[in-house]
């Protein structure tokens, strides 16, 4: 562990963050972005993101779980935790996004800090992004304390489309657009390609022909208008154009190899309709000054398109395209959140989520994964409890200077999700000082990515709650587990049992001594944890114990010789490995209580193996 400096005996006041520091953090200004000025904000924040060594994110959420039981709980392995945090995010909905760029200036932290106000309105009239999302009322009631105006979200919050959600609405809106990649043509055409390429011509040259003829005549604007229409030449704002048809992705490309050869004229594609049929539209130009005046028309449409289609992920688009490290706390949640949200739907696994999120933020920091490296066994899950518990034991001379102009006003005290995510770029930067990291030290831009430093590699993309010092080690001690222990501590999976079906409302104390005498096993030295009203874990420090009580409760009516256990099991006390609880979330059994999640998962047909299910994982046991 790293000597502490400057160690403060109060640190207990400030472990809880009161209403004094509430208003400290007013000292920062943050940029409040809603619907009005999103606009605006877009190219400011652009420049900022581009300008920034690391971007800091903090969200603002309608909830994080909907039972006890479903939060993530010590035990949880990796892939538990990213089930749990994957039903979380399909649940719930984001209300605030905060968007910190910072860099770092000798001592000096200069944060540039937005606060987006996002609200799900389905302003394309095509249902999305989201018909309905859930609530958790402590988070409500969390808000309204700190002062959320939920009407202004509600009617001037931002709204957004996914990546997956966007190609689904052109479907419905069809409006034309440039093509955007490179036309390959066929490797080899056949008869049938090389007539349609043919007709294709004859009917653009015609067409062409046909055009310049008109306008070679000096006639009245509305004389002209009409000889178009009888003459059947459409116009596409003030320029004529010709629709041509396809059947195909190969017609496609074909139209647009032979429009190639015409060159006043810009091609667009109208999206296929309901019949699949995808239109290409030629736009004739009257020279090269008109089209290059035309192709940056089309250039500033698409923007504003885009902004009215993708909303607020054009935020999260020049984040991704920056490829600058992002710096988060609970970044578990953070992401499963913005991929749900602005990329697609969320994969099963935790290592296809880890490649689909790699693809497009390369670099992730946690800064919980930098505290532990202190050596701290406290979990700080709260970001104004994890600077206060470092202020008290480290020196770190890092001052914090917003770019924006702090207000005065009582609003602008209180505590927004825009002031956490300056104060995730403090503690970055603390972090980095109390551990000798270089934060500044960036490595070579290859293929326009930045690289980290060698000393935050390490630190990168980790989406699980283990300690860094943990990983990697194969300590046979590892296995055993010290009851009651301050510090964090592991214990197989092997060795725990899920208990339910005793009387609600019971403690942990009356729970152990209920099964005290049931059987042998509880002689021994075991521990026992709620997990919620429903249902209990056991954990024995024996290895064989766990089965051991699991054969007996299985066997009673095959000469069982404890009566106890015979009636403990006739009462309605049921027992199952850690298996079946990894079941219970693989197979998304999301009931309110624990306990009836386990019955409908041994209800699941008998004769699927559960043995290779996680039998050897490791997993932490922290007080729940």
């Amino acid at each position: 562990m790293l000597q502490r400096r400057l160690f403060c005996t109060i640190a207990e006041a400030n472990l809880h963050p009161n209403s004094n520091a509430v208003q400290n953090c007013g000292k920062w200004g943050i940029k409040q972005v809603t619907k009005s000025n999103f606009s605006e904000s877009l190219d400011e924040i652009g420049a900022r993101i581009a300008d920034s060594d690391f971007i800091a994110v903090s969200l603002q959420t309608t909830g994080a779980y909907s039972s006890p039981w479903k939060r993530h709980l010590p035990f949880d392995t990796a892939e538990i935790g990213y089930l749990k945090a994957r039903h979380a995010a399909e649940r719930f909905q984001i209300l605030q996004f905060a968007v910190c760029p910072f860099s770092f200036r000798a001592s000096k932290v200069i944060a540039h800090p937005y606060n987006f106000h996002l609200f799900p309105r389905d302003e394309l009239k095509v249902g999305l992004p989201s018909y309905s999302f859930s609530c958790q009322p402590s988070y409500l009631v969390s808000l309204a304390r700190e002062g959320f105006d939920f009407n202004a979200c509600i009617a001037d919050g931002i709204s957004y489309l996914s990546r997956a959600q966007e190609l689904a609405a052109k479907d419905h809106i069809r409006n034309p657009s440039a093509p955007s990649c490179t036309i390959l043509s066929p490797p080899s055409r056949s008869v049938a390609d090389s007539i349609f390429v043919e007709r294709i011509k004859s009917r653009v040259k015609h067409w062409i022909d046909a055009c310049n003829d008109l306008g070679k005549k000096p006639e009245d604007v509305l004389i002209s208008s009409l000889r178009r229409m009888i003459s059947a030449i459409e116009v596409h704002g003030s320029r004529p154009c010709l629709n041509i048809d396809t059947c195909s992705q190969r017609q496609v490309n074909l139209v647009l190899e032979t429009l190639k050869d015409f060159v006043d004229v810009v091609p667009l594609l109208i999206p296929a309709n309901g019949s699949g049929i995808q239109t290409v539209r030629a736009i004739l130009t009257s020279s090269q000054e008109d089209k290059d005046l035309f192709e940056n028309e089309l250039q500033d449409i698409g923007k504003e398109h885009n902004k009215r289609i993708r909303g607020f992920r054009e935020v999260v688009e020049l984040i991704a395209s920056s490829q600058k490290p992002v710096v988060a706390h609970n970044s578990m949640n953070d992401f499963t959140f913005i991929h749900s949200k602005f990329l697609a739907p969320l994969p099963s696994t935790l290592d296809e989520f880890r490649n689909s999120l790699g693809s497009v933020f390369p670099h992730i920091l946690d800064v919980k994964h930098l505290i532990k490296e202190l050596g701290f066994q406290k979990n700080l899950n709260n970001i104004y409890v994890a600077t206060s518990y470092l202020n008290s034991r480290f020196f770190a001379p890092v001052q914090v200077e917003s770019t924006h102009q702090a207000m005065s006003t009582d609003a602008d005290k209180v505590r927004s999700q825009g002031h956490s995510v300056v104060k995730i770029s403090e503690l970055f930067a603390k972090l980095c000082f109390i551990l000798k990291i270089d934060p500044k030290t960036l490595g070579a831009i290859e293929e326009g990515h930045p690289h980290l430093p060698p000393a935050l590699k390490c630190y990168a993309n980790m989406f699980d709650s283990c300690s860094t010092s943990y990983q990697g080690s194969t300590n046979e001690e590892e296995e055993e587990v010290r009851l009651w222990a301050k510090r964090r501590e592991r214990v197989s999976s092997k060795n725990m049992v899920f208990l339910w079906g005793f009387q609600s409302g019971i403690s942990t104390g009356q729970l152990k001594r209920l099964l005290h005498g049931k059987h042998e096993v509880f002689a021994g030295e075991y521990d026992v944890r709620l997990v919620d009203d429903s249902c209990a874990v056991v954990v024995f420090r024996n290895p064989g114990f766990s089965e051991a009580l699991l054969e007996a409760m299985d066997d009673l009516g095959e000469g069982c010789s404890s009566s106890s256990l015979k009636e403990m099991v006739s009462e309605g006390i049921r027992a199952a490995r850690y298996d079946v609880y990894v079941k219970v979330c693989k197979l998304e059994l999301w009931k309110p209580n624990l306990a009836d999640s386990l019955d409908l998962a041994l209800e699941e047909d008998e004769s699927e193996d559960l043995s290779g299910m996680h039998n050897d994982e490791m997993i932490y046991l922290d007080d729940l």
